[in-house]
């Protein structure tokens, strides 16, 4: 595993301190690929619900999941766009942020 997908380590610990939450948790993740979205609809929806449920460290973990899925940043900030009607200037704005964060380290990565 390269180090930008490997968990973050208070995850690793979580789950090896509690294992059969881990396992919970890859079961939820094999039940969610279930269902007629493909898997670039399904990682911009986990992006959308992080940013509506105005979750930093969500939105981060969907928007680095989602570039590694070859979605766009044009595409991911279209996402944020979309959110201001709902979540207000305010809210969109910090998921914004948050996704830039990503964007930002992955551009100096390349």
């Amino acid at each position: 595993m390269s180090k930008s997908s490997e968990p973050p380590k208070k995850y690793s610990a979580f789950i090896e301190r509690f294992p059969k939450l881990g396992q919970a948790w890859e079961a939820i993740h094999e039940a969610e690929a279930e269902g007629p979205l493909d898997p670039r609809a399904s990682r911009l929806v986990k992006l959308a619900v992080a940013i509506g449920a105005a979750k930093e460290g969500a939105v981060h973990a969907a928007a680095r999941k989602a570039l590694k899925a070859g979605i766009t940043a044009e595409e991911m900030e279209q996402v944020v766009v979309l959110s201001a009607a709902t979540l207000g200037m305010p809210g969109a704005v910090a998921a914004y942020g948050w996704v830039q964060d990503v964007l930002e380290k992955g551009e100096k990565k390349a």
